[in-house]
């Protein structure tokens, strides 16, 4: 299982973009607004992975409830895999909990699914599901 991207909270994209890009360069294409998680995300390359940043665009997003418990900062880790659906079965087999039962639309037109940080020892799992 390969990272796919290191998901990081910002309270303003814009802002973010204004600190990264100077370590990553550009983002891969423009902003885009994810409805299912309630953010506004835009990847930057890094080597075989990505790193996304993620603004909330409500107040009761989970995204902006991190935010306002934590501060900005890395908010998931994200893995490749063939079949979310399944991906988030093994965990589930495992004992472990899960955020979705089964995947959902997410960025870049691909089917996520999270698992609850219990799961792995306080870290937010994304699963992400690449043709």
């Amino acid at each position: 299982m390969e990272i796919d991207h290191v998901g990081i909270a910002v309270q303003d994209l814009a802002a973010a973009l204004v600190r990264w890009t100077p370590l990553l360069g550009p983002p891969t294409g423009p902003p885009e607004v994810v409805p299912s998680n309630r953010v506004r995300v835009s990847f930057l390359e890094s080597g075989a992975s990505h790193v996304e940043l993620l603004e909330p665009l409500d107040p009761d997003s989970p995204v902006s409830k991190f935010l306002a418990q934590r501060g900005e900062g890395i908010h998931h880790l994200a893995f490749r895999v063939a079949d979310v659906d399944r991906a988030l079965g093994e965990v589930i087999a495992r004992g472990g909990s899960v955020v979705d039962r089964i995947g959902r639309p997410g960025a870049r037109g691909r089917r996520v699914g999270f698992a609850h940080p219990r799961a792995f020892g306080g870290v937010l799992v994304e699963f992400v599901e690449v043709p």
